[in-house]
């Protein structure tokens, strides 16, 4: 299944795509949210979905949302492409680098990304998203795979200054407003058959920036599920976000980064692809 959320920002219905063809689910009568992912709610929409074979059609322009209602996080894995890591003069990590990045940042796949105040840095990063599919603890490699839900494409969008050069963690320059576009739809686990070995890309201004392969994971779903478990519960709904490819702002000689008018698209082999139009700081 391909789920999808439409609708005005902050009142989204919940739909699916079925043969490239959006439609409304919310006689289902539920969100896509930790308790639909906890009690079972894949199994149950498409028991739904063959009872219910007239559903409304929703028309191609209305606003996609975020396919994912507020998880409770964001985990993301940092430098887990060796290219990306020596682009940006960083060591490959021995272990996985973990920050989590704020809920309130997540918008729509094709909603703008605001600049935010006293930025001079904001970047990019196009990346493969786990969604989780049940509460994970303390996970063993071998099972990891069972806690996925599905996948998701996602912009992790930086603010360079902010995340390195402000002191701390990465975190307070990748949390801010309109930072994380979610979509345009969450493709179930039968979807993907092989997201090891997924193309995703980047363009900024129609000019191809990123251009990788998810087979470049320095450390691949499983040991990331499993790793990330040991330090934290994860819930159904939550998103893991697995690195970026090169071809970032950071990464560029001379570096470069995003200014009022740009536009970005980005696309994952299978997950589809989201536009976003980058705007100036407003309240």
């Amino acid at each position: 299944m391909k789920l999808i959320r439409f609708g005005e920002a902050g009142k989204e219905k919940t739909g699916v795509i079925i043969n490239d063809k959006r439609y409304d689910t919310s006689a289902f009568g539920e969100d896509y949210n930790e308790q639909f992912f906890e009690t079972d709610g894949l199994n149950r929409l498409s028991a739904f979905l063959k009872d219910n074979n007239n559903l409304a059609q929703v028309n191609e322009d209305v606003r996609l949302g975020s396919p994912i209602g507020r998880p409770s996080k964001i985990v993301c894995i940092g430098l887990n492409y060796v290219d990306h890591a020596k682009e940006t003069n960083a060591t490959p990590p021995p272990e996985p680098v973990i920050f989590m990045k704020s809920t309130t940042a997540i918008v729509g796949p094709n909603d703008n990304i605001m600049i935010p105040k006293y930025s001079v840095k904001t970047d990019w990063e196009v990346e493969l998203a786990i969604v989780i599919g049940k509460k994970a603890s303390y996970v063993d490699e071998a099972e990891a795979m069972d806690y996925v839900a599905g996948y998701v494409l996602h912009n992790d969008v930086s603010e360079r200054e902010f995340q390195i050069e402000r002191s701390g963690t990465w975190d307070k320059g990748k949390g801010c407003d309109t930072f994380a576009p979610i979509g345009p739809f969450v493709a179930t686990t039968d979807e993907i058959k092989d997201p090891g070995n997924l193309h995703l890309w980047l363009k900024l201004n129609g000019e191809t920036i990123q251009d990788g392969t998810t087979a470049n994971f320095i450390f691949n779903i499983p040991f990331v599920i499993a790793y990330t478990s040991k330090f934290m519960t994860l819930l159904p709904g939550d998103i893991i976000s697995t690195g970026t490819p090169a071809g970032v702002g950071l990464g560029m000689k001379p570096p470069l980064y995003l200014k009022p008018g740009d536009v970005i698209e980005l696309g994952i082999d299978g997950l589809g692809t989201s536009t976003q139009k980058l705007v100036a700081y407003s309240k």
